[in-house]
């Protein structure tokens, strides 16, 4: 039987050089790799990654990520004293998480949540 092992979502950025920037200097990412020609790369922090590609197209559309996590305050406070575009502090959602939202160069969001022990 097929086994789904891990998910390595690809984001579209404007400027490949300033997202990585972005990513390893304000969410605290790795850069693991990067094409030769700076058109794609590959961002790493624990069992994450996240891909990034150069969209010269003109018609980018934002994407986004889910990601779970434990530590909600502490990974948000790491954050913000980095300078990341916080868009949404933390929120106790109804459904059992909190949750904030972080906005990178290109308007791509990454959500990160934490389940509840209730």
């Amino acid at each position: 039987m097929s086994r789904l092992a891990r998910v390595a979502p690809e984001l579209p950025v404007a400027d490949l050089r300033r997202s990585v920037e972005y990513y390893r200097d304000r969410l605290g990412f790795q850069n693991v790799m990067t094409t030769p020609g700076e058109d794609y790369a590959v961002m790493e922090r624990d069992d994450v990654a996240v891909h990034l590609f150069r969209d010269d197209t003109g018609r980018r559309t934002a994407g986004s990520i889910h990601i779970f996590t434990g530590g909600l305050d502490e990974l948000l406070a790491e954050l913000q004293s980095r300078g990341a575009r916080v868009k949404q502090g933390i929120v106790r959602q109804p459904w059992g998480n909190r949750d904030f939202r972080v906005q990178d160069d290109s308007g791509n969001e990454l959500k990160f949540t934490e389940p509840l022990d209730e």
